[in-house]
């Protein structure tokens, strides 16, 4: 088992119920919670992996993949939509030969689609990697991915 996962287990090593800290604990660490990490929670706490899983699930803040290299987020709420919003997606899509959803196979880019940022004065949102960008078009998308290929 790795230090640092020892170290956030012994942490609350007299409080098993403390299983949501220590899964966003090692989220924070290494962006996802892999199998390896569940079955040293489940050992260490004497607890069952499907149970560490289940809890795990509830919550859409934790993932079981890891992450792509660069994330992009299509706003597609109502004022990002009638500006073009869906277009963006498509583009993209094509652009990283991914549908939406979806990781390129090489795990550099994942592509999704959010209900709304609450930026709707700067519509058609993008975000990539937590930066915003606003009055996007389908060719300004592409130029962004492509800055990020090199």
């Amino acid at each position: 088992m790795e230090q640092w996962l020892l170290e956030i287990l012994n942490t609350h090593k007299n409080n098993p119920d403390a299983l949501i800290p220590i899964l966003q604990k090692i989220q924070n660490k290494l962006g996802y919670i892999p199998e390896k990490a569940v079955g040293h929670i489940s050992n260490f706490f004497k607890i069952s992996a499907s149970k560490i899983f289940g809890v795990a699930s509830f919550y859409s803040q934790f993932r079981f993949t890891k992450p792509p290299k660069h994330s992009i987020k299509v706003c597609l709420g109502t004022a990002c939509y009638v500006r073009a919003g869906a277009e963006i997606l498509d583009s993209l899509e094509k652009e990283l030969g991914i549908t939406c959803g979806g990781i390129t196979p090489d795990k550099k880019f994942g592509l999704e689609s959010v209900s709304c940022f609450g930026c709707c004065a700067l519509s058609p949102v993008v975000v990539i990697d937590n930066k915003v960008y606003s009055r996007m078009t389908p060719q300004k998308a592409k130029k962004e991915i492509k800055k990020l290929r090199k």
